[in-house]
């Protein structure tokens, strides 16, 4: 489970309570005369063929007390009768709220997997509360019900795999680039200027893949959301950046070699030197462009 899976279900939170709800107050009777256990029981009973995914389902009496055993499709989770879940957000805030309510996710005591509970409160037709019914659900489960379709479930976990290994790929690359930047410097007993540009330039392209990397597997892997509003942005400056400095170097490090040896192909380094002119005017307008959208929104 990932932190943007949790941010998945914190943006669907209102689906998926309205399809709780409407899967509750559809099989569950509520508000009328003579409403007992039995036939709680019955409807929770229905429920379960009809929502093959749940956790548990367990009926509450008004003092949050479990009455009975979890009915669950494992044997060993029909557990629980007597437990005392008054304290428990699911319980206390359906009764206060006095509707279905779906709580946040947390360490299922069943399984120990991250789960969600949606409760709704029972009344009998003089309002009075007469139990409260919940039912647990995985939260990768809830993941595949505001889903589109299996389909769409299976894509985003093949995403995540090709993610990853681009990511690793670029890691490789950036260990060969960091490595040709240390042997160029300590590999040699004489180290010339070229063979220091050269190692710089080297280990400038690597820290920029390495940083690209980085920032694939924190957010397309790992599902990390980042806190800075620009936080792609950054990324994308320090990258250019350092493509910026390593292009920078070698249209120096070539203005050194032609100087000493062939002045007639300078035209090439005037290309060059006015390609990296054009990549920090371009980066340029990117950064006003970037300070003039936040200033906007704030």
């Amino acid at each position: 489970m990932f932190i943007k899976d949790i941010q998945r279900f914190e943006d669907n939170r209102d689906k998926v309570n309205a399809y709780m709800t409407y899967i509750l107050t559809k099989n569950i009777p509520n508000k009328l005369p003579d409403i007992h256990l039995q036939s709680i029981k019955t409807a929770l009973d229905k429920i379960a063929h009809e929502i093959s995914v749940f956790d548990a389902l367990y009926i509450l009496d008004t003092s949050g007390r479990q009455i009975e055993n979890i009915i669950a499709l494992k044997k060993e989770y029909e557990i629980g009768e007597g437990e005392d879940r008054s304290a428990r957000a699911y319980f206390y805030r359906a009764v206060k709220l006095r509707r279905c309510i779906l709580s946040d996710p947390y360490p299922s005591n069943l399984n120990n997997e991250l789960c969600v509970t949606a409760s709704m409160p029972i009344y009998n037709d003089k309002d009075i509360l007469l139990f409260v019914v919940c039912i647990d659900i995985k939260l990768e489960d809830i993941l595949k019900l505001i889903q589109a379709g299996n389909f769409e479930f299976v894509f985003l976990q093949f995403s995540r795999f090709v993610y990853c290994c681009f990511a690793l790929v670029l890691f490789t690359i950036t260990c060969f680039l960091f490595q040709k930047g240390l042997f160029g410097l300590f590999g040699s007993s004489n180290i010339g200027i070229q063979e220091m540009f050269e190692s710089t330039i080297a280990i400038t392209l690597a820290l920029a893949i390495f940083d690209l990397a980085k920032t694939i597997i924190e957010e397309e892997v790992l599902g990390k959301i980042k806190k800075e509003t620009n936080g792609i942005q950054k990324t994308m400056v320090r990258f250019l950046g350092s493509i910026i400095i390593a292009l920078a170097i070698e249209a120096l490090m070539l203005v050194f070699k032609l100087a000493i040896s062939d002045l007639s192909q300078m035209i090439y380094v005037i290309y060059l030197i006015i390609g990296v002119t054009l990549l920090l005017a371009g980066l340029s307008m990117y950064l006003f462009a970037i300070k003039y959208k936040n200033n906007t929104i704030l």
